[in-house]
């Protein structure tokens, strides 16, 4: 249990002590909750932090419960077992993507403004997020990250289901978890703290 993303985010550093004073690492924290924690892992590994945006697609009826999720360059990964197993529709998934790709958009301006995404060419990069449950969201970011030919992809979390965990072992080159409980109902339920957090503490944090 960590108290908030605070100290979630300074024991995930600690973790990832082995990167400090490395060059070419990058945070990138998935928004809202993942900034939090992404700041603190920078500071305690010395490396810039920004922003990677995606955006998951919920199950009809149960918007928490991701089916899949969109990338920040509007493309749409899909948990193809859990569409089917739910009957999900393509009309729906083709609407949903499409209100994700504006939210993404209006996201893009709120949180860079005019600031273009960092270059992630020959970089380490390291993903971080306050959670992973479904894995969609760590998922959609990887496939952006991958298209810009970094030397390696970390993600990095606090917490997440030993499954989802070591499905994502496969597709990057390592995973930072500080905590895989079998019983896993949602990220929540793993910090004392977890309220929402806004657009002004991002905004504030990133110094836009």
């Amino acid at each position: 249990m960590f108290r908030d993303r605070i100290e979630a985010g300074k024991l995930l550093g600690n973790a990832l002590a082995f990167l400090k004073g490395k060059k070419d690492v990058i945070v990138l924290a998935i928004p809202r909750g993942g900034v939090p924690v992404g700041k603190e892992v920078a500071e305690m590994i010395g490396a810039p932090l920004d922003i990677v945006i995606t955006r998951k697609v919920g199950a009809p009826g149960n918007p928490e419960l991701a089916v899949g999720a969109v990338t920040q360059d509007g493309e749409m990964i899909l948990d193809e077992k859990l569409v089917r197993m739910l009957g999900v529709s393509k009309d729906y998934l083709k609407r949903e993507a499409a209100r994700q790709v504006e939210e993404i958009r209006l996201r893009k301006e709120k949180y860079r403004g005019k600031r273009p995404f960092p270059k992630l060419e020959g970089k380490t990069v390291v993903i971080v997020d306050d959670g992973i449950a479904t894995g969609s969201t760590i998922k959609a970011a990887i496939q952006t990250v991958k298209k810009t030919n970094p030397a390696v992809i970390i993600v990095a979390s606090p917490v997440g289901p030993p499954d989802t965990v070591a499905e994502l072992s496969e597709s990057v080159d390592r995973v930072v978890c500080l905590s895989t409980p079998e019983y896993f109902e949602a990220i929540g339920q793993f910090y004392e703290e977890f309220p929402q957090v806004d657009d002004v503490t991002v905004k504030s944090i990133l110094g836009t």
